[in-house]
C-alpha cells in the first residue's frame, strides 16, 4: 500500500500493528513529520513533494505497481487544478489495473468554526482571480500566526477528476469531525 502525503506515518504504523503483510511506502514532503515517521518498523517512507509529480516526472520514486494507494487529507492543500489532474494521473499509472485510491478531503464549508477562518487572498498578494474557484486561504494558527492554503472539494468536482483520468468513482461518503461532515472520503477503481 502506497499513502500519499503521509505525514507522520501514524496510519502506516497502525496498519503495520494490526499485522498487515504488504509492502506500506509513505510519502510526504515534510521532513520533520518524515523523522517522526522514520522510526515505524515494517514501513518504509520517502521524502517527495506531490506537487512536483507527473507521468513524465521521476518515475525512480515508485517501482511496482500498487493494489491500494490512498491520499487523506492532502489532494486538497495541492493548489491548481492542473497540479492536481497531473497527481491524479500519475496515481492512475502507479495503481494495478484492478487497484483501488481511496481519497479524504476536508469539507470546512461544512463547519461554521472554520468558515469563520477563511482569509482574503489579499493577505498574501493575491486576488480572487489568481486563483481557482474552490480555492480558500485560511487562518490557521497552532499558538502563532499562520496561513493554509485549501481547495474545497464537491463530491461532483472529484467524480469530474476521476473521470478525466479514467477511474471510476465507486463510494462517496461524509465522516469526521463533530458534526460528521468534515471529511468527504471517496473509493476509485483504476477501472
Amino acid at each position: 500500500m502506497l499513502d500519499l502525503g503521509c505525514g507522520n506515518g501514524h496510519f502506516l504504523r497502525e496498519l503495520h500493528g494490526r499485522g498487515h503483510k504488504a509492502a506500506l511506502l509513505g510519502v510526504d514532503f515534510s521532513l520533520p513529520l518524515l523523522r517522526e515517521a522514520e522510526s515505524a518498523p515494517g514501513v518504509e517512507f520517502r521524502e517527495a513533494d506531490l506537487s512536483q509529480l507527473s507521468v513524465n516526472s521521476d518515475q525512480s520514486l515508485i517501482t511496482v505497481h500498487w493494489s491500494l494507494i490512498t491520499a487523506f487529507a492532502t489532494l486538497h492543500h495541492i493548489p491548481s487544478q492542473e497540479t492536481r489532474l497531473d497527481i491524479l494521473k500519475t496515481v492512475k499509472t502507479w495503481l494495478k489495473p484492478d487497484g483501488k485510491f481511496i481519497l479524504s478531503n476536508w469539507q470546512f464549508l461544512n463547519s461554521e468554526k472554520l468558515k469563520a477562518r477563511i482569509q482574503p487572498w489579499s493577505r498574501v498578494g493575491l486576488s480572487d482571480g489568481d486563483v481557482d474557484a474552490g480555492d480558500y486561504l485560511l487562518d490557521w494558527r497552532s499558538g502563532g500566526e499562520g496561513l493554509r492554503y485549501a481547495h474545497h472539494f464537491s463530491a461532483e468536482e472529484l467524480l469530474g477528476l476521476a473521470g478525466q483520468v479514467g477511474m471510476r468513482v465507486e463510494a462517496s461518503f461524509l465522516s469526521d469531525g463533530e458534526n460528521g461532515r468534515l471529511g468527504l472520503y471517496q473509493v476509485w477503481s483504476n477501472s
